[in-house]
């Protein structure tokens, strides 16, 4: 089945919650309402003209210089019995974004749902476990968004990566001296 034939499909089926599609898109895809990603998700699942069985990837994507700023869900499907693949989203909005689970239809969004929780900051209503997965409990923040910043410090560690060789140089900076700028001895020479 094509992505005209599954877009028709699923608009027959759901109407207004279908809010835009790209079919011109190297990977096709179509907006979901927030509200309706379960039953979408859950349809697109059990039809048997779509067969998605498989949940191959849900990424989030941080949008904060669209009008209105968003955080995009990306759902990947596949049909292992029908060979063909589909793309939803979901657009939530950069403060507080939340969308229902779609745990319970696919299993694996387990994980990808607390990823995009823990680097995001994006809530999964009626997850099973929404818990960091990536980084520790008490860490502030979500890297992923665009608009991060990494802190100086973590649990009193000096977390910044450190200068790059050519700003020490371009500072001025002697390089090659200290007890480690010596040229360690050839283990293989004899």
């Amino acid at each position: 089945m094509d992505f005209a034939a599954i877009h028709a499909r699923l608009a027959e089926r759901f109407g207004a919650k279908i809010v835009a599609a790209q079919p011109e898109a190297v990977n096709p895809w179509i907006v979901v309402a927030p509200d309706a990603i379960v039953d979408v998700a859950t349809f697109a699942r059990d039809d048997s003209a779509l067969a998605f069985d498989n949940l191959m990837n849900l990424s989030a994507v941080d949008y904060p210089k669209e009008t209105p700023p968003r955080i995009e869900i990306v759902y990947h499907l596949f049909s292992y019995k029908l060979r063909h693949t589909f793309v939803l989203k979901v657009h939530l909005p950069r403060e507080r974004p939340a969308v229902p689970t779609v745990e319970s239809v696919w299993p694996a969004a387990n994980w990808h749902e607390r990823e995009a929780f823990d680097l995001f900051g994006v809530t999964f209503s009626g997850h099973s476990d929404l818990r960091r997965i990536l980084l520790p409990d008490d860490w502030q923040g979500h890297p992923l968004r665009k608009d991060w910043v990494d802190p100086d410090f973590y649990n009193g560690l000096h977390v910044k990566p450190p200068v790059q060789m050519a700003e020490r140089v371009a500072a001025g900076e002697p390089l090659g001296v200290g007890p480690f700028a010596q040229t360690p001895p050839n283990r293989h020479a004899e």
